[in-house]
């Protein structure tokens, strides 16, 4: 008995350890996958020419708790260094660095656009020490990539593979020059796709726990076939380092962008000229959805796609060209990689019934439009159960607004109104699924507004339009 009671532990130990040898046999050997990409992988170095006193006052890294919270370009656009003070006090130079990758033997080069905005000089560093000036062939601000050109001939390029073929969960590999270190390597895995950043409506993100830093910026992603899926481009971090959360911008999306930048030095992409939010339970409720999914169209520009081809304020999208839309943030990165002028199919949900909508795709505007407010008008006051007192908006204010109706929140008094958030200037335009086009349409509707179960209003609040919901009590 004793031999036996001995021998256990022996047998738990070497279970163990064949277990931790078959763990260990599960992980990859990024090995191969270095030796290969690295020479392409590229350290990128700006110099920017800058108002002396705009530098003066920086010290090495910039501060980043003045940045917005959560997410920030983890990447600055430059990391200032510090240089001797200049006698003359005219100009002095900021300079950054960040990462980037070889894709053509006659060296093209894809990064970030945020790592080389604004430069007066782009100096690339090869894996063999050697420096080469670069010039800007483009870049696209709103997907955050920049396409680079080098004089150079059989030049080491990577290989590119397909972004949507990723998985989450699948490993991934990053290669770059955090804080000026070349060619670091952090590995981790996909954990997420399709990420939509508050900034970014034109990229769905890869999320990765790929520890990321500045330096990596514009730096590839690799997938274990040694390919690029990803552009390393943002982090979510509350102190200004890696904590565990890296975003990159899919090869797929950064491929159409550079193929553009390539063609004519701009990106164009389709746009439908609408206002969407997200659509939450108690909106789903409200429209008659079954669960919450869609993108609710909460303004309509005038002479816009969307305004010529019928689409309405209130209107839940659901599909474009038969994609779901199950987030309202995938509407946008659909109808970008449309053509301008490609004809696409909606399916909506109005009032309650599925139908179809064929439009044709316009060209994004450079700027975003944006209705601005009027003053508060006077009117016919009406009183309602809602608590709130509204009254007619003038003919000038319907214009300026570009609207046939609606009233003005004139006063907010204890009661629905307030707890819903309403305001003083707040523009009212519909009231459960009804449009409202005078106050005594507005206190009809709200008089038989229905009690414990959702209703919806759109508020239009300078210039922008957002639905609401709220539930009246017994």
């Amino acid at each position: 008995m004793r031999n036996i009671k001995s021998v256990v532990p022996l047998l738990m130990a070497a279970l163990l350890w064949g277990q931790s040898l078959v763990a260990q046999a599960d992980l990859p050997d990024f090995t191969p996958l270095v030796e290969e990409a690295s020479p392409a992988v590229v350290n990128i170095s700006t110099r920017q020419k800058v108002p002396d006193r705009s530098v003066a006052s920086q010290q090495g890294m910039p501060d980043l708790d003045g940045l917005p919270p959560m997410f920030r370009e983890f990447f600055e656009r430059s990391i200032p260094q510090q240089p001797p003070r200049n006698p003359g006090g005219r100009q002095r130079e900021a300079q950054s660095l960040g990462s980037g990758f070889i894709i053509s033997s006659d060296g093209y080069i894809m990064t970030n656009n945020h790592v080389v905005a604004d430069a007066d000089e782009i100096i690339v560093r090869l894996s063999d020490r050697s420096e080469l000036e670069a010039k800007l062939v483009g870049a696209d601000p709103r997907s955050d990539v920049a396409l680079l050109k080098v004089d150079g001939k059989n030049l080491p390029t990577v290989r590119l593979g397909k972004s949507e073929d990723l998985k989450v969960g699948e490993w991934v590999l990053a290669i770059g020059s955090p804080f000026g270190f070349d060619h670091s390597v952090t590995a981790g895995i996909v954990s997420a796709k399709g990420r939509s950043l508050p900034s970014d409506n034109y990229v769905p993100f890869i999320q990765t726990d790929v520890a990321i830093n500045p330096g990596n910026s514009g730096g590839p992603l690799f997938n274990l076939k040694g390919e690029v899926v990803g552009i390393n481009s943002q982090i979510f971090t509350r102190s200004g380092g890696f904590m565990g959360l890296s975003f990159a911008i899919p090869m797929d999306v950064a491929m159409q962008v550079a193929d553009q930048l390539k063609a004519g030095g701009k990106v164009t992409r389709g746009w439908l000229g609408v206002v969407i939010q997200e659509v939450n339970k108690d909106l789903a409720e409200s429209f008659g959805l079954d669960k919450p999914a869609g993108a609710l169209v909460a303004q309509v520009l005038e002479d816009g796609p969307a305004d010529k081809g019928g689409l309405q304020v209130g209107d839940v999208i659901l599909a474009l060209d038969g994609k779901p839309i199950i987030m309202s943030a995938d509407l946008p990165h659909l109808v970008g990689n449309l053509k301008p002028g490609e004809k696409a199919e909606l399916d909506i949900v109005r009032e309650g019934a599925r139908k179809k909508l064929n439009l044709t795709i316009g060209t994004l505007p450079e700027e975003g439009q944006e209705v601005a407010a009027s003053g508060m008008p006077d009117g016919e006051r009406s009183n309602n159960r809602l608590g709130v007192t509204v009254v007619e908006l003038t003919a000038e204010q319907k214009k300026g607004l570009d609207l046939k109706g609606g009233v003005v929140v004139k006063d907010v008094l204890d009661g629905p109104a307030a707890m819903i958030g309403l305001r003083p200037g707040d523009v009212i335009t519909h009231l459960n699924n009804q449009t409202i086009d005078s106050t005594s349409t507005f206190t009809e509707v709200a008089q038989s507004l229905p009690k414990n179960r959702s209703v919806s209003m759109r508020v239009l609040r300078q210039g922008r339009a957002s639905f609401i919901t709220f539930k009246l009590a017994e």
